[in-house]
């Protein structure tokens, strides 16, 4: 079947010039035909994602014309405007996809509004909302490696794909053959005949006014200071987030020069993700020789931010996603007390996987903090819930652990850029009253405990990959764990069985422990992995990682 599959596909008048030759040279290769056309990428909920390369099972012109078809036979039913925006990142093929599903958009009778120039996640979401859309498609790999390219599919609302609309456009991408079923016009062509509109300005001014409105303390940063080093990792973020801290007031800033501009290679941050030291290393060490404040990265598609934030002896810490999380939520809370600005019944928003830490916080300040799935839609979802209350307002902030933040309802994913101009204007706050975000961090330790929450990944590679984890999810669900690291388990949640959780169904596991830690197992949406997030409590940061370790070591024997 794959191998009919594979003729087919060399046959056929590919249009790009880098799939026939690829496909030539596996022509004796079993195993790499196999690989590339046994299987179909799957679209899900966070769209398409993949490695570069012919074939079903890759990202090409194909994979992403078949995707915008799915999408464009569910818009048709959906009446409202009939237009859908686009954005892409700075990944190769990007821009050629982007133009790509235009063109098959614009082929269907559905009108395109996309930026004239690579935006970030954020800037896609907005547009969609913006313009009344039905849908939004983002062209990015947020921070994979760079043989990799996806297709992220949103909804009207600015908010990724629902299950429900998202297992309509799969229905409607497997009736349509790839290489014969696409409806499809070129780029030239939609944009001559109108179908295709660039993004204008009041959108985009509009776009930084919303994020901007957020400032905690408007003004404070134009006085204070502050010294910053920023990497934009070679993705979407150097126009946005400069432009949003220069507007506030924070001009000293010194680009990482190497990981200025876009570049899909992403040659000095192999993994372009602020979470590991490798993509942060450039901007620490310029940040050590510029004596900066503060270094902040933001990944190729602008929706995760990291920093790293000096220390009294002049080193460089890199902050958790859970540490930023909770220290946000602490600025945000006694700013807003502060200034008067704090809504009645205000209401926070973070993920299951993120750290109970922020829970102590918000009760500190009478904050709700409501608990939801991983993955930003489910944050997303609940500030729609507040707006069809009449109540959006009450929505002060949303994390999850993995990097992302969003301070107001103007956008449904997570927002780099509004969460750079917050940390920033923290990072400027701290600084002109004597203090620092590492001091207020112990400051947060001392007052509530010396939390620790750690991730570690196992990858699954090949197609055997995700069997081999669907088998780790069954046998833990039918013979779970009695305890880890001879702490007995006190308490299992499967979110498997929404009846028991309150929330949606979905493929978590939660390990309560006698002495208050907790091992969550959850494989991602999006890669061949499982995840492992250990939280663990002691009274100084060696008690809390010497408990983490011996966590880690029991799991690795189930999942190694």
């Amino acid at each position: 079947m794959y191998k009919d599959e594979y003729k087919r596909w060399l046959a056929a008048d590919l249009e790009d010039p880098d799939l026939k030759p690829e496909l030539l040279r596996i022509a004796d290769d079993e195993e790499a035909i196999k690989e590339r056309f046994a299987v179909a990428l799957q679209f899900g909920t966070a769209g398409l994602r993949g490695t570069l390369g012919a074939g079903t099972n890759r990202m090409n012109i194909w994979v992403v014309r078949q995707a915008t078809q799915g999408v464009a036979n569910w818009a048709k039913t959906q009446g409202g405007t009939q237009t859908v925006a686009i954005s892409y990142d700075s990944r190769l093929k990007s821009d050629v996809f982007a133009k790509e599903a235009a063109g098959v958009l614009a082929a269907n009778g559905i009108k395109v509004v996309m930026y004239d120039a690579l935006m970030p996640v954020p800037a896609l979401s907005f547009a969609t909302r913006y313009y009344n859309c039905n849908a939004g498609i983002m062209i990015t790999a947020s921070h994979n490696p760079s043989k990799y390219n996806g297709f992220k599919a949103y909804g009207p609302d600015g908010c990724q794909m629902t299950d429900d609309a998202a297992a309509i456009v799969y229905d409607e991408i497997q009736k349509t053959d790839i290489l014969t079923g696409i409806k499809k016009m070129s780029f030239a062509k939609a944009v001559n005949e109108g179908c295709v509109k660039y993004v204008d300005d009041e959108c985009k001014a509009a776009f930084y006014e919303a994020i901007e409105s957020r400032q905690v303390r408007p003004g404070l940063a134009k006085t204070a200071g502050l010294k910053l080093v920023y990497s934009p990792l070679n993705g979407t973020g150097l126009i946005p987030v400069t432009h949003v801290l220069n507007d506030m007031g924070i001009t000293d800033i010194t680009i990482v020069p190497e990981q200025e501009y876009p570049n899909g290679y992403f040659s000095t941050a192999p993994y372009p993700n602020p979470e590991i030291y490798e993509a942060m290393k450039y901007g620490v060490e310029l940040a050590i020789k510029e004596g900066a404040d503060l270094m902040l990265a933001t990944d190729p598609d602008a929706d995760r931010v990291g920093i790293a934030m000096k220390c009294p002896d002049g080193s460089y810490e890199l902050v958790s996603g859970n540490e930023m999380g909770a220290l946000l939520l602490d600025y945000i809370c006694a700013g807003r007390i502060e200034k008067g600005t704090m809504p009645k019944n205000p209401v926070a928003v973070m993920s299951i996987v993120s750290t109970p830490l922020a829970d102590a916080i918000a009760e500190h300040y009478g904050v709700e903090l409501r608990h939801v799935l991983t993955g930003f839609k489910w944050i997303g979802d609940q500030i729609a819930q507040l707006e069809a209350a009449g109540e959006v307002d009450r929505f002060i902030f949303g994390f999850e652990e993995s990097y992302g933040y969003l301070a107001g309802p103007y956008v449904r994913d997570k927002d780099a850029v509004i969460g750079a101009m917050l940390i920033c204007e923290m990072a400027a706050y701290y600084r002109s009253i004597g203090s620092s975000i590492k001091q207020r961090l112990e400051e947060i330790y001392a007052q509530y405990g010396r939390y620790l929450n750690k991730v570690d990944s196992y990858e699954f590679p090949g197609l055997s990959g995700m069997d081999k984890m669907a088998g780790i999810m069954s046998g833990l669900r039918n013979d779970p764990p009695k305890a880890f690291a001879g702490k007995a388990v006190t308490k299992v949640t499967d979110y498997a069985k929404p009846e028991e959780t309150g929330l949606p169904k979905a493929n978590v596991l939660i390990y309560a422990l006698e002495d208050g830690s907790s091992v969550i197992v959850r494989p991602s949406g999006t890669e061949p992995k499982i995840k492992t997030y250990f939280t663990t409590l002691g009274k100084d940061l060696a008690e809390a990682q010497a408990k983490k370790d011996a966590l880690a070591e029991d799991c690795k024997k189930i999942l190694a």
